[in-house]
């Protein structure tokens, strides 16, 4: 299986770019949060310059951030940059609109925008709209400032079967945040396949599939769920139940979903940031530092059945046979988010794949 990283935008990111590509990651990605990290396009064309091989990618930008003709520029710009190199990840938006207290848009917008995207970066002319006035649009200059004759590489943000159908109809590749599951595989790929059936596929497209998460190594006789592996995986254990905290009004199926402890751990998550499941400003209480390192008082909402669902922890030899598990239900890139020490998890992973 190949590897890749996902870290959020920030000052110095190009060095941990230059880092993977040294180590022979495959791809390098920024995650478009724009209330909580810093601009991907920014980071990303310091990447683009500071390397020459490894894939860069945005995972994820969405329709309710950008419009299709700003986002567009923006990644053919990066195409011009690092031609060939590009990864557009797209999804509905979810954590980038919650963090401003909003919902995601739907996969009916989603998918208007991701054919609008390939449209414009391929070059061709699309349609535009906005309210009833509708427009088809192009871009008006190549050339030095786009590049829209080496192919992006699109794949859209999925954890259940409308998303995954998407990607069918547009022939893109798959993107998933923590989903470890093989069978959720099987599922996504079977929704995939089945909506791409009747869809011409572009020649040129690229349907591979990713999924992120973190990754511990233990040591000999290291405790699976003590203090080092809570800190390197808490991150997306709280970023679960952060979304929980903040949709239990919302979607309260999703609740029922979680198991006692978990839905006690959202209870005390709440409690801590001060805040309440209905409280209009949640938002800005639920997901500051989201996806950075947890802190030492916030472990014991770190539970080991989050650990074990949502990332991978274990020997060497527990997380070959577990990334092979994974590589047979079709995923083509292991992902990992680091938080503790960035280039020397790379390395790990580096050394784990190769």
């Amino acid at each position: 299986m190949r590897a890749g990283v996902v870290v959020s935008a920030h000052p110095g990111v190009e060095d941990l770019a230059v880092r993977a590509e040294e180590l022979g990651l495959h791809s390098f990605w920024v995650n478009d949060t724009p209330m909580v990290h810093g601009d991907p396009f920014v980071a990303l064309s310091l990447c683009a310059k500071a390397t020459s091989r490894i894939r860069l990618g945005i995972g994820v930008t969405s329709p309710a951030l950008r419009s299709a003709p700003a986002a567009a520029s923006g990644f053919a710009g990066l195409n011009a940059l690092a031609p060939g190199r590009i990864i557009c990840g797209v999804g509905t938006g979810n954590t980038a609109r919650r963090t401003l207290g909003m919902r995601p848009t739907t996969s009916a917008r989603l998918e208007n925008f991701t054919a609008a995207l390939q449209d414009l970066c391929a070059g061709r002319s699309t349609e535009y709209r906005e309210g009833d006035r509708v427009r088809d649009i192009r871009f008006l200059h190549t050339g030095a400032h786009v590049n829209t004759a080496d192919p992006i590489e699109f794949v859209v943000a999925a954890l259940g079967p409308q998303a995954a159908a998407v990607a069918g109809r547009r022939g893109t590749g798959l993107i998933s945040f923590g989903l470890l599951d093989p069978a959720a595989w099987h599922a996504l790929h079977d929704a995939r396949r089945h909506a791409a059936q009747d869809t011409p596929r572009d020649p040129d497209s690229r349907t591979d599939s990713y999924v992120v998460t973190a990754l511990h190594i233990l040591d000999e006789d290291e405790d699976p769920h003590g203090d080092a592996a809570r800190d390197a995986t808490g991150h997306l254990a709280l970023s679960l139940l952060a979304f929980a905290a903040d949709t239990a009004a919302e979607n309260p199926a999703f609740a029922e979903r979680l198991s006692p402890g978990e839905r006690e751990a959202v209870r005390r998550l709440l409690d801590r940031r001060g805040t309440t499941a209905t409280a209009p400003d949640r938002h800005t209480k639920l997901y500051p530092n989201y996806l950075g390192r947890i802190a030492p008082q916030d472990r014991d909402l770190v539970l080991p059945a989050l650990m074990n669902t949502l990332a991978l922890v274990g020997t060497r030899e527990d997380l070959l046979a577990r990334i092979a598990t994974l590589e047979q239900a079709g995923i083509d890139e292991l992902l990992i988010q680091p938080v503790i020490d960035p280039p020397t998890e790379m390395a790990q992973l580096a050394k784990l794949l190769t």
